[in-house]
């Protein structure tokens, strides 16, 4: 069965995504939307699209689409995702999913209600190498898990008017790298009973770094770093009673780990990922949508959810106010 995907949002990350899809049995990239028909055409050619949509709404309403991959700013997620689960459109929406937990409740309800695929594209959560570490954790690997540590920066020389400085456009290093982190620490721990952070905000109101720390119950944690303005090594450890795994730079699209075990020789495992990477999400997506499910088991809405709920926390405690777009697609 072919599964026909749309892509709504030209933008460098679809650039990204979009060769991809040609790794993917039964995922066939039918339609791009763009509000510019110039910039949606060449999109188009680059990645040999049959047909191109101005506006968002009219892809909406093509019907030989069935999933449609979400790839503009994050607050404009809101309402293309609203529609189009009111059209019936299977979606898997970038991440960040939004900018406020309400708009990602919005969407979880509305899915579950109409009872239409969607997924985050965390695509970290489907690398081969990342699959291995949660086998290995479950198998009891390292013992039990008590500590997550992750950090991802990056030294952003951009202007002061780019996308990652507007709040409008749903800038800073929160939904663009601290979703990262968050949705790591949440995929290896659970969801996190307090939050702590401290950083800094730039003179637009968004955040320009942060330091997290995610507290539980029985005392395990997290400690997490993101940054804007500070490379960093982009490594993560998943700490147990028994060992560590760690995931090496970048640990968000990984091709290995590295098991310690107490009284062993570290163990590498090398599991390279197909295409760009991309693909693994895509497959994911495809496959649960030709089955007629509604969510992925490994990037379940509830996931999305929690992140988001930490992430607002995080918001909250730096000062800032994240600018959620409308509900409603114009």
């Amino acid at each position: 069965m072919s599964v026909k995907w749309g892509i709504i949002g030209p933008g460098r990350i679809a650039d990204a995504v979009a060769p991809d899809f040609a790794h993917v049995p039964g995922a066939e990239l039918v339609a791009v939307a763009s509000r510019s028909a110039e910039r949606g055409a060449e999109f188009a050619r680059r990645h040999g699209i049959a047909r191109v949509h101005t506006g968002y709404r009219a892809i909406l309403d093509d019907p030989d689409v069935d999933v449609l991959y979400v790839a503009t700013p994050h607050p404009q997620h809101r309402a293309i995702a609203l529609a189009a689960i009111e059209a019936g459109k299977a979606l898997m929406v970038e991440k960040a999913f939004t900018v406020s937990s309400v708009a990602t409740r919005e969407i979880a309800a509305a899915a579950r209600n109409r009872g239409v695929f969607v997924m985050e594209a965390m695509w970290t959560r489907f690398f081969p190498a990342v699959v291995r570490l949660r086998e290995l954790v479950a198998e009891g690997a390292i013992g039990e898990v008590r500590s997550v540590q992750a950090d991802l920066g990056v030294r952003n020389r951009t202007a002061d008017d780019d996308r990652f400085f507007s709040p409008e456009l749903g800038g800073g290093a929160l939904f663009d790298l601290g979703v990262y982190v968050v949705s790591f620490a949440q995929m290896m721990l659970g969801s996190p009973s307090t939050v702590a952070a401290s950083g800094a905000l730039t003179p637009s109101g968004v955040d320009l770094e942060e330091s997290i720390l995610l507290g539980w119950p029985d005392g395990r944690s997290a400690a997490l770093q993101v940054s804007l303005q500070c490379a960093m090594p982009g490594s993560a450890r998943v700490i147990g009673t028994e060992g560590w795994i760690e995931v090496p730079p970048r640990f968000h699209h990984p091709d290995r780990i590295v098991v310690h075990r107490h009284g062993a020789d570290p163990e590498e495992l090398v599991l390279p990922a197909t295409g760009r990477g991309y693909s693994h999400e895509i497959e994911e997506v495809t496959r649960r949508v030709a089955a007629g499910e509604t969510e992925s088991p490994v990037m379940p809405l509830a996931d999305t959810v929690a992140v988001q709920d930490v992430m607002a926390a995080v918001a909250d405690r730096i000062g800032m106010i994240p600018e959620e777009g409308p509900a409603e697609l114009t």
